[in-house]
């Protein structure tokens, strides 16, 4: 996804954070062995702690037996001003929580390359387009933390990561030929990996039912789905059944008509032979 609004740390995410630090720490436990009782990654804590990804929902639950009762109220009364006060980038932390323990991952972009897919000359020159403009450090700082997250493809050996993307993205050559190079070089390589599968929506397809826009799903643990979709400046988890079937229906028939993976492959390798 082209938002990334994990670096931009709301004092309401860090309090939070700190209020289940001191809570695990009173309890005598080290992350590791809080995020085994509450069945998360430690990384997902650790993030959490730092007020790096939204608190799932279903943490205070979780951690009741953990951290007992009372620890489990404040923790609770924390997550219930962080609703309150959810904007924009609390959604994309919610988001990326789901995002970090999914089992199954699938992305469609026709704006720009999935952010779990961006090498870095891409990442930044995507970042230093924005309007308004951002600062040097600024850019610095989102190009790193969008690179922090693509490790989840090689973290997470056992999910399912599908990317289908607009030919037109690659044809648009944001950055110019050398980025687009890496880009095509970094799509090549990403998807020899057996978890993850790449496919390019041709330029000409009559039988196209992706016009309203990108879209995300992805598995939890527990066999739940979820859909994500952004706009300008906006975004949304989408956590109604009836609505998520809708995305999935979408996604399978996109994935009916982008090129399979070999195809991809041979279109890849001519494009990047014709820059």
């Amino acid at each position: 996804m082209t938002a990334d609004h994990g670096g931009e740390l709301s004092d309401s995410l860090k309090t939070f954070g700190a209020v289940l630090k001191a809570l695990r720490e009173e309890s005598g436990l080290t992350q590791e062995e809080f995020a085994a009782r509450v069945q998360y990654s430690p990384a997902y804590v650790a993030k959490i702690e730092q007020g790096k990804r939204f608190p799932p929902g279903d943490l205070p639950g979780r951690a009741e037996e953990v951290l007992g009762p009372v620890a489990v109220k404040v923790l609770g009364a924390a997550a219930r001003s962080l609703t309150r006060r959810a904007g924009l980038a609390s959604w994309f932390l919610q988001w990326a929580g789901i995002e970090e323990e999914a089992i199954s991952l699938y992305a469609y972009e026709c704006r720009a390359v999935p952010g779990l897919l961006q090498p870095e000359g891409y990442a930044r020159a995507v970042f230093e387009r924005q309007l308004p403009p951002w600062t040097d450090e600024q850019i610095g700082h989102k190009v790193t933390a969008r690179l922090e997250r693509q490790a989840l493809l090689a973290e997470r050996p056992n999910t399912a990561f599908t990317f289908i993307i607009e030919q037109a993205v690659l044809e648009r050559r944001v950055g110019g030929g050398s980025v687009t190079k890496a880009v095509i070089d970094h799509l090549l390589n990403v998807g020899r990996r057996t978890n993850v599968e790449i496919q390019v929506m041709p330029l000409q397809q009559e039988d196209h039912c992706g016009v309203d826009g990108q879209l995300y799903l992805a598995e939890t643990p527990g066999h739940k789905w979820f859909g994500y979709t952004e706009g300008h400046r906006s975004s949304t988890l989408i956590t109604d059944p009836g609505e998520v079937s809708v995305l999935h229906q979408r996604y399978g028939k996109l994935r009916s008509q982008a090129l399979d993976c070999r195809a991809t492959v041979n279109l890849l390798e001519q494009m990047r032979g014709a820059l």
